[in-house]
């Protein structure tokens, strides 16, 4: 079921994009979110795939949740690639993220007290580059998204992060690497491959309460 909150508010698109989500789209994803999370934690039927065109676009999508009020990450587990519908993408990674490895597994109790929050993912596209500080220049802190791939191990981290931890571009770039298991330096290799997207990010402002698109820069 698709649901919409009053007092919704509405900020400015992070940037053009040619998947860009309206308010109103943006809200029913975190619900949608918001139904897949509480659903497989009370062991409860998984809620309906919506069924709007958006919904059946493939892109790729971050589930978080974090507590509150606190606001310490919870989870965060995600679909990079767009490799299948967004409603399908949400069911994966609403589901995942209630048990994130680096957590103990979400319960029940616990629902009342998170916030959701979904990332719509642009399709990561390599960055080319024949210098590591071309490279640096090539990151927009607020905007960019990375991944890492070098010798079988992969690390990504979304474009608010670095943001959020007060990073520049070469922190953004070692976090990034040790988030593979990487050492910190791993991206100077000549082998390592880094790709970059971009997000755009909706989150409940309480549990269960109103949502608003989260802007992480002036572009």
């Amino acid at each position: 079921m698709v649901r919409s909150f009053p007092n919704q508010i509405l900020l400015k698109p992070l940037f053009n994009t040619f998947f860009m989500f309206s308010a109103l789209e943006g809200t029913n994803a975190v619900m949608f979110a918001r139904d897949v999370v509480e659903s497989y934690v009370k062991d409860a039927p998984l809620p309906k795939i919506d069924k709007t065109s958006r919904f059946h676009q493939k892109l790729g999508v971050f589930v978080t949740l974090h507590t509150y009020p606190d606001h310490m990450l919870r989870g965060c587990i995600g679909i990079p690639e767009p490799i299948m519908p967004l409603n399908q993408a949400i069911i994966e990674a609403g589901t995942s993220v209630t048990h994130d490895p680096r957590f103990p597994p979400l319960q029940e109790n616990e629902l009342d007290s998170v916030i959701v929050e979904i990332t719509l993912l642009t399709k990561p596209m390599p960055i080319v580059s024949d210098d590591p500080k071309n490279l640096l220049k090539k990151i927009i802190i607020g905007k960019d998204g990375l991944i890492i791939r070098y010798r079988g191990q992969s690390g990504l981290l979304l474009p608010q992060v670095p943001f959020e931890q007060g990073w520049d571009t070469e922190d953004f770039l070692m976090h990034l690497c040790l988030k593979a298991g990487l050492a910190p330096d791993a991206w100077f290799e000549k082998d390592a491959v880094i790709s970059s997207f971009q997000g755009q990010i909706f989150t409940e402002i309480k549990p269960k309460g109103p949502i608003e698109e989260k802007i992480t820069d002036d572009l």
